[in-house]
């Protein structure tokens, strides 16, 4: 009975965010600071989960130039030490297209399916205050890599930054460290591409 408990209240991970979508957007104002507010959550774990939702959204080439600007923000305030979310006005301002969020919510379920059967509180000593900062700093390098505009790149960083935020929210160590070496894995190959592209665009110079 108590596994079945745990099952479903990690069910839930996704339903809230559909069900606020669907409320801000009956209202009319499904926007990035309304969205975490309707949550009723200023912290890092749900703002991250969410936040790097709306970066797998379907959106033109080059857009996460202003979509990871929120994770940018927040990864940040994470590594100076803020103790909760604190995202400027023109930063949670930005609108959310509910149909979109709730399609990459959906499509996500498989990973979300697999994550909420093995999620448990462990390894917490993880997320203690000494380690919130150098967290931070990794998820902000994650995050800068799914800042850059380069083809094909972002998915990773932003599956990795979906995950650890699950395992933030969850307070499971173990997925969340599993996030961060994705998102190494997701940094090296952003690396890799932007020697690539800067290879490509010296040899046409010359």
């Amino acid at each position: 009975m108590h596994a079945q408990t745990k099952r479903r209240r990690r069910a839930s991970l996704s339903l809230p965010i559909i069900r606020s979508s669907k409320r801000q957007h009956s209202a009319g104002c499904l926007t990035v600071g309304n969205l975490l507010s309707d949550l009723g959550e200023a912290s890092f774990g749900w703002a991250i989960v969410v936040l790097s939702i709306v970066n797998l959204l379907p959106l033109p080439p080059g857009f996460t130039l202003i979509t990871a600007l929120p994770l940018l923000v927040t990864t940040a305030q994470m590594a100076l030490g803020y103790p909760h979310v604190r995202l400027p006005r023109r930063l949670s301002t930005l609108k959310i297209d509910h149909k979109k969020l709730r399609s990459t919510v959906l499509r996500l379920r498989p990973i979300t399916r697999r994550l909420e059967n093995i999620l448990r509180k462990r390894h917490t000593g993880i997320f203690q205050t000494r380690n919130e900062r150098i967290l931070g700093i990794a998820l902000f390098v994650i995050s800068f890599a799914l800042f850059l505009p380069l083809p094909l790149s972002g998915w990773f960083p932003a599956i990795s930054l979906f995950v650890f935020g699950v395992g933030l929210v969850e307070q499971d160590g173990l997925v969340a460290a599993a996030g961060l070496a994705f998102g190494g894995f997701s940094v090296a190959l952003t690396g890799l591409m932007l020697s690539v592209v800067g290879a490509g665009a010296e040899a046409m110079i010359n």
